[in-house]
């Protein structure tokens, strides 16, 4: 199987995406505006030591202090091969005003709440978490198979022996060779030693590390022997990716390539047409049925329908058919969409027992490359085919769409900023392909509003990239989602 991943960068948003034989399989999507600071390790300050909250807050560089509590100050231990927490000492027996520490975010600041923080360090792979003060080994909670659990400590066991430092096999371990482990291992060793050489150049307040932006962490948690080719947009963001690999990830570095095209990347595949149709209800399949996708707070419904579909033979086989294929396009509509939590997918009702075990095998089948733990059960009483897939981030609709304020948040409308970026990306398109003096904007007034005010700098560095000016007329008629660029 041919893949390739395809990674688009602007200075708002960052996006990759996984392609599969030319089709569209998994979007991910990270915003300039909205990156956390969880994960990310500061040396720090302690500005104050509070012994009856039995935290102290610590200066990180930050608009806010931020607090550490007495109990993520303490190490665990190792014993018999696993993870445990010691008793928490007082306070002040661990932090004295003035003291510089290392602490790492655990907790975005929220409202009036400062930064949550820790001292019991860790960084992050695939596979992995390495926690270089810690001993043991601790397995996911989500790994719940005890022959599974048992070869994946076994796997670090004599790890142990060799370097202090305890582990966290996360989740996506499950399954993986021990030589997959191992590069995991080693890639975490080097990243800390790198630390540990910028640990002494860093001043109070300053980050010692942070976690990577999406354009690295997609080299990191996606790559493969399968993948084929890494496509970027960016030269700046191609040469970051470049020295990364060079660094820590060797086997990537050669397939990495620099995109120069006319069109978007993103054009390469309709990528930007399959994550449109990813924010529809109805999902068309090629037979004449469809799928109804509808996403509610406790759990996903897929309604599958025959559509115009009307077969050759019978109804059964009719039917059966629309199962097969719906099975294939819902596992990769769930990666697109992310969606996550619980599940209940209503097939068409099959008399033939063999035609129902048929389709559960298909959506197993079709359910393996997903990365996302998930569990399948069969055909219960009503029909239904209940399962879950694990929630890693937000689903696509809530990250790209937000509560539509014509309908009481009923329904879902492209929010302002997704649209402003669309225009964006609209012009650079336009200006790549025509000779104009101007471009002038219609769209609706808080689209007008929004380009006028927070992306006023955005529209000022487009203008200069383009050498174009860009100008702005409200419709009252558009929708939120409309707009035209025209060409003067």
């Amino acid at each position: 199987m041919s893949s390739e991943i395809l990674i688009n960068v602007t200075p708002t948003e960052t996006r990759a995406v996984v392609v599969d034989n030319g089709v569209l399989q998994e979007v991910f999507i990270e915003r300039t505006e909205c990156r956390g600071i969880v994960g990310n390790i500061y040396k720090g300050k302690v500005c104050r030591v509070l012994p009856g909250m039995q935290a102290a807050f610590v200066e990180i560089g930050l608009a806010r202090a931020a607090f550490l509590h007495a109990s993520d100050i303490s190490i665990p231990q190792g014993q018999t091969g696993d993870l445990k927490k010691t008793e928490v000492p007082p306070i002040t027996s661990l932090l004295r005003e003035g003291q510089e520490v290392l602490v790492q975010v655990i907790k975005d600041p929220l409202g009036s709440k400062g930064a949550r923080l820790t001292t019991q360090l860790s960084v992050s792979s695939r596979y992995l978490v390495y926690m270089p003060e810690t001993q043991g080994i601790g397995v996911s909670l989500k790994i719940d198979g005890e022959e599974e659990r048992a070869r994946l400590k076994s796997c670090l066991i004599s790890q142990l022996e060799k370097d202090a430092g305890g582990y966290i096999l996360r989740t996506a371990a499950e399954g993986v060779s021990e030589a997959e482990l191992l590069a995991d291992l080693n890639y975490l060793h080097r990243l800390w030693d790198k630390l540990g050489e910028r640990k002494s150049s860093v001043k109070c307040g300053e980050p010692l590390h942070e976690d990577l932006p999406l354009s690295l962490r997609a080299l990191r948690d996606l790559f493969s022997d399968d993948i084929e080719r890494i496509r970027i947009d960016s030269g700046e963001t191609y040469q970051k990716a470049m020295r990364f690999s060079e660094g820590f990830m060797p086997e990537c570095a050669s397939r990495l390539e620099h995109y120069k095209g006319d069109s978007p990347l993103f054009d390469l595949f309709s990528v930007e047409d399959e994550i449109k149709k990813a924010l529809e209800r109805k999902v068309p399949l090629k037979s004449g049925g469809y799928l109804i996708f509808d996403q509610t707070e406790a759990m996903t419904t897929v309604d599958v329908n025959t559509g115009g579909f009307v077969g050759h033979k019978n109804l059964e086989e009719t039917i059966f058919k629309t199962n097969l294929e719906a099975a294939q396009a819902i596992a990769r509509q769930l990666r697109i969409r992310n969606l996550g939590g619980i599940i209940i997918l209503d097939f068409i009702d099959m008399d033939e027992v063999e035609h129902q075990q048929q389709v559960l095998r298909t959506l197993e089948k079709s359910m393996m490359p997903d990365r996302a733990r998930h569990k399948i059960c069969g055909v219960s009483e009503l029909g239904l085919v209940e399962m879950t897939r694990k929630r890693t981030r937000e689903s696509l609709e809530h990250v790209l769409c937000e509560p539509c304020p014509c309908c009481d948040g009923k329904g879902y409308a492209k929010s302002a900023e997704t649209v402003c970026y669309e225009i964006f990306r609209e012009i650079i398109r336009e200006a790549k392909q025509y000779e104009m003096t101007q471009f002038l904007i219609l769209a609706a007034q808080d689209i007008i509003d929004r380009l006028n005010d927070e992306d006023s700098t955005n529209v000022a560095e487009l203008e200069q990239f383009i050498g174009k000016p860009i100008l702005f007329q409200p419709e009252p008629q558009y929708s939120r989602e409309q707009f035209n660029v025209v060409l003067m």
